[in-house]
């Protein structure tokens, strides 16, 4: 039960926003008590806590197994683009905000794993392109890590960039382009070209 729970709870938050569901709602859409849901869970925070984590666990097994694909590198950008978009929803709700919003040390040390996470798999996406010349090779990759974390981070900020002008599936596209574009050899770019042309069909 604890794993319905969890499921139905993650699915909500991601839809309706983290501070928008209540357990009410939870209890009422699994056709369940509020007590069932109390004895796995003592309060909402703690079943935020344990959604986040769970969600967390998910897209870094899932782009665990994209990195390990030895795809090309750009290609590899792609696919955990797709694949994170498909766990996300299209975030019209803004979880990420309510999140931030409402449970501050929850989004801070989910954000943290996420620098981590993130930071390990961009370095090597960076060295394994410039080892096959499609990045240049002259790159500070630590930067180049970084400012890729930062821009996928403070593209999510709804106040600078409003979804009503910036659909999600277009500002990740966006800012995909824009940061290979930075790094790309002109190997790379006809790499690049090929995959937008192809996305565009």
């Amino acid at each position: 039960m604890k794993e319905k729970i969890l499921e139905k709870a993650t699915d909500m938050f991601l839809n309706l926003g983290f501070k928008s569901v209540t357990m009410d709602d939870l209890a009422h859409e699994m056709g369940i008590s509020k007590k069932t849901i109390y004895t796995h869970y003592e309060n909402k925070t703690k079943l935020v806590e344990d959604c986040t984590s769970h969600l967390f666990c998910t897209i870094s097994e899932g782009i665990d197994h994209i990195c390990s694909l030895g795809k090309n590198p750009i290609e590899e950008l792609y696919e955990i683009k797709k694949f994170a978009l498909l766990h996300l929803k299209d975030e019209k709700s803004s979880p990420q905000y309510q999140l931030q919003k409402y449970y501050p040390k929850i989004h801070d040390r989910i954000k943290l794993k996420q620098y981590e996470m993130m930071q390990e798999c961009v370095v090597d996406n960076v060295m394994r392109g410039i080892k096959l010349g499609i990045y240049r090779e002259n790159l500070n990759i630590d930067f180049v890590s970084r400012i890729y974390f930062s821009g996928v981070t403070s593209i999510k900020d709804h106040k600078l960039f409003p979804i009503n002008q910036f659909p999600v599936i277009k500002l990740m596209d966006d800012f995909l382009e824009y940061h290979l574009r930075g790094i790309v050899t002109p190997k790379g770019r006809t790499i690049l070209n090929t995959i937008i042309n192809s996305n565009q069909d």
